[in-house]
Formats: C-alpha cells, structure tokens, sequence
C-alpha cells in the first residue's frame, strides 16, 4: 500500500508519519529529504526554505512509488501533485492551535499567518479534491491525542482499501 500524508505545515504529519510507519512496519519517506536526495529544488535563503519544483516532484515521486510497495510519504506538497498512491490522507488542525505550533517552531509571523490563512480556507483539502479520487482521500483531524488520530486514520484507511478492492472487482 503506498499511502500519503499531506496537509498545512504544522498539522502533524511527519510523527503521524513516523507513528503510521512504525505501526504498519512501512518505510516513511519525507517529501523535503526525497527532493534533496533526488536533487531537485533550490534553496531559497531569504525565504529559509527549499523551493521544489512540483512538476519535477511528480515525476520523480512517482516513479518511486512505482519501485515501493509499503511505504508512507509525507509532505505539505503533496496535494498539489498528482501521485500514483493508494490513499491520500489529509490532515488539519484548527487554525488557533496550528498558530501556536508554528510560533513554537520559531517561524516568523507572515509565515504563521500564511500557512494559518491556508489552513482557515481548507487550501490543502482543495487541491487534494482536485488531484486525487475522493474514494482514496481520507481527512483526519491532527491537533487530537496523537493515538487517537491514528486511530481514526486507520479506520478510515481500511474503509478506502475495502472500497478500491471493491471496484477492482467490478
């Protein structure tokens, strides 16, 4: 099962990731590390971040999900691309609380309300309807206890895996 993590950055999904991995016995893979082993994207030192290009993350991404069967990738970018995965999983947070994550983590106040901007109009749950079927789409709350959200991921995940089995048969 190839499974994806995207949502906000500050939601949860890499120790959701971490967590989902350990429990499953998948490889967890982070879509920044992947870029940079890959050798795509540049850094932007005003904006103290890597800029991936999506197209080229597509591509890449999706001839490793080709090669690896049990494995969980995660990433904010992830809902902008269009990746061959068996599931999609969509985390959010409320936007108070993801504020005060991201302030925690030391990012600089146009960067808290940005991503908290994004957050509060569901940008992330947009695009994940836009790029992937909603049969493989779940969303899961990620500012719960963290085994309770785990939890509910992987009702939610056995639910699409029984539904896509489903239509395969048909």
């Amino acid at each position: 099962m190839r499974i994806l993590i995207t949502g906000t950055p500050g939601v949860g999904k890499t120790a959701i990731a971490k967590r989902l991995g350990a429990a499953l016995g998948f490889k967890v893979v982070n879509e920044k590390e992947f870029a940079l082993k890959e050798g795509i994207g540049e850094f932007d030192a005003a904006e103290n971040e890597l800029v991936v290009p999506l197209k080229k993350l597509e591509v890449r991404l999706n001839k490793f999900l080709a090669k690896h069967k049990d494995v969980i990738v995660e990433g904010h970018l992830l809902c902008e691309i269009k990746a061959k995965a068996d599931a999609v999983v969509l985390l959010t947070c409320d936007p108070e609380r993801l504020a005060s994550r991201l302030e925690l983590r030391g990012y600089n106040e146009v960067k808290i309300q940005d991503n908290v901007f994004c957050e509060g109009i569901g940008y992330c749950r947009k695009q994940v309807k836009r790029n992937y079927p909603k049969s493989r789409a779940i969303e899961a709350c990620g500012g719960k206890d963290i085994k309770e959200t785990l939890y509910d991921i992987v009702v939610k995940l056995r639910g699409v895996m029984k539904k896509n089995a489903r239509k395969r048969k048909k």
